[in-house]
């Protein structure tokens, strides 16, 4: 093993704990993303130029994505929600 796929590795064993620890859906999003760029780096590093470039599209920028817009949808239902509730006890 080189230099580079241990260190490679070791970014992914580290950021994965991160995305674990993290509490914030927020901030464990962000740091989902950055694991999957830790991954894509692994897989270029093993040689899997084809497997990197398909996990850019997915753990680096879709699944990002689809996890912002829930979380917004979500936010955006409580609001509604909480406003109803508001103008029950009026």
């Amino acid at each position: 093993m080189t230099l580079l796929q241990i260190v490679a590795m070791a970014a992914v064993a580290v950021l994965g704990g991160g995305v674990v620890v993290a509490t914030d859906p927020l901030r464990q999003t962000l740091v989902l993303s950055i694991f999957g760029l830790a991954l894509t780096m692994t897989f270029f590093v093993f040689q899997a130029p084809d497997v990197a470039l398909s996990e850019i599209v997915v753990s680096t920028v879709g699944l990002p994505v689809m996890i912002l817009l829930a979380l917004r949808k979500v936010n955006q239902q409580e609001r509604e929600r909480r406003r109803e509730h508001d103008e029950e006890g009026r």
